[in-house]
C-alpha cells in the first residue's frame, strides 16, 4: 500500500492572491474547446472570431446560470442564508444550470449574428463534452463529485495509479471516483462526435447527439454519487433532467427530419 498525502488543491500563490487547480484546469478546458471550435468554424466558412465573440457573452452567463440552478434546487439552505447566494467561491454550481445558460445565449447570439443556432451547436459540441472531460479533474483535485464509499482494494482491482487512490481517500474513507468514470465517458464522448462529423448528419444532430451520449452517462453516475441535487429523498435531478433531454432530444431528431429542416449542417441559415 503506498499512502501519500492528497493533492493540494492550491497550484500556487503570488502575494494575496491563490490559484486554484480547479481553476486551471477549467480554464484549460475552455481554451482547448475554444480552439477546437474556432478551427473547426473556419474549416466550413464561418467567421473565425465567432467563438470567441460567443464565449464573451456564454462565460459569464453560464457561471450566473449554473449557480442559480444549484440554488434553486438548494434553496431551503439559502433562503435561510440569502449572504450565501453569491459565495460560488464556496462551491455550488451545476452542469445542467450552465449547459442551459450556454444553449439560451447562443440561441439570442446566432439570432443576432445571422447565422444558424444548430450549426454554432454542432461546431460545439465536441468542444463541450472534451471540456466536460478536463473540468471533471478539478473535482478529482478539490475531492468532490465522488460517490459511495469503497474499499482501498476495490479501486486497486481497477488498476488505478496511486495518486487517484490516494486522492479518493477523504476523511478516512475511500470513494467511488465519479469524477473519473464520467471523464473517461465524455472523452469518449469526445471521440465518437469526432467521427459523427464526417457521418451525412442533418444541421443539428451532432449536438443533439451530444445530448443524449452525454446524458445517458450522467443518469448511471449520477446514481453513484452522494452529493445530488434532490428533487425529493429518492429522485435526483440530475438524472431527471438527463432523462428530459434523451427524450427532448430523440424527438427533436425525429420531428427535423420529419420536417426536412437542417439538411446540410455547413449551410448558414436559421432553421
Amino acid at each position: 500500500m503506498n499512502m501519500m498525502q492528497p493533492i493540494d488543491r492550491i497550484a500556487f500563490e503570488i502575494g494575496p492572491i491563490t490559484v486554484y487547480w480547479y481553476g486551471i484546469i477549467i480554464a484549460t478546458g475552455i481554451a482547448l474547446g475554444w480552439f477546437l471550435a474556432t478551427r473547426e468554424s473556419k474549416r466550413v466558412g464561418l467567421d473565425k472570431d465567432i467563438f470567441s465573440d460567443l464565449l464573451l457573452w456564454a462565460i459569464p452567463i453560464s457561471i450566473i446560470s449554473a449557480r442559480l440552478y444549484y440554488v434553486i434546487f438548494q434553496w431551503d439552505y439559502y433562503m435561510d442564508n440569502p449572504g450565501k447566494i453569491i459565495a460560488i467561491w464556496e462551491g455550488g454550481i451545476a452542469i445542467h444550470g450552465g449547459l442551459i445558460g450556454a444553449v439560451i445565449t447562443a440561441i439570442v447570439f446566432a439570432k443576432r449574428k445571422g447565422v444558424s443556432f444548430w450549426q454554432l451547436a454542432d461546431i460545439a459540441a465536441p468542444s463541450l463534452i472534451l471540456g466536460q472531460a478536463i473540468g471533471r479533474w478539478g473535482n478529482f483535485m478539490n475531492q468532490e463529485a465522488h460517490g459511495s464509499e469503497v474499499a482501498r482494494s476495490f479501486l486497486e482491482n481497477l488498476y488505478l495509479p496511486d495518486f487517484i487512490i490516494n486522492q479518493m481517500y477523504i476523511d478516512g474513507v475511500y470513494y467511488h471516483p465519479t469524477f473519473l468514470y464520467e471523464s473517461l465517458w465524455n472523452l469518449a464522448g469526445f471521440i465518437l462526435l469526432i467521427f459523427m462529423r464526417k457521418l451525412p448528419l442533418k444541421k443539428g444532430e451532432l449536438f443533439l447527439s451530444y445530448l443524449i451520449w452525454y446524458s445517458i452517462g450522467r443518469f448511471f453516475i449520477e446514481d453513484l454519487r452522494t452529493d445530488s441535487l434532490m428533487l425529493t429523498e429518492t429522485l435526483r435531478v440530475a438524472q431527471i433532467m438527463s432523462l428530459v433531454l434523451i427524450v427532448v432530444a430523440i424527438i427533436l431528431i425525429l420531428v427535423r427530419r420529419w420536417k426536412g429542416l437542417g439538411d446540410s449542417r455547413k449551410v448558414k441559415s436559421n432553421q
